[in-house]
């Protein structure tokens, strides 16, 4: 990634040059070994998940309110605006049963 010495907005790659895509500049795109570029989507894959179990992941001491057991898997998820911390959630290792935590 390159930003621009005139005006600070992200410049991308055409033709072996930098331009800015605000004001046009261009500079020359120089030695860029170690920079990987990827503009094909056909290298992408999906990947199936559908067949994951789900048991597997972290687990924390955290009481599970259905069935009072002492341990659940856990995960953090970014669902509200990014300067608000990630809400965590929990499943229970033995009964299943599903709850969030939020930060107040």
């Amino acid at each position: 990634m390159q930003f621009c010495d005139d005006c600070g907005s992200m410049m991308k790659s055409e033709d072996g040059v930098w331009v800015c895509s605000s004001c046009g500049a261009e500079q020359a795109r120089g030695d860029d070994e170690g920079m990987v570029t990827t503009t094909d989507q056909e290298d992408s894959e999906i990947v199936d998940t559908s067949e994951i179990d789900e048991e597997v992941g972290p687990t924390t001491d955290a009481q599970c309110p259905e069935c009072d057991n002492d341990r659940a898997r856990w995960e953090l998820k970014q669902i509200r605006a990014a300067d608000e911390s990630e809400t965590r959630f929990f499943t229970c290792t033995e009964c299943g049963h599903k709850w969030r935590e939020d930060d107040h």
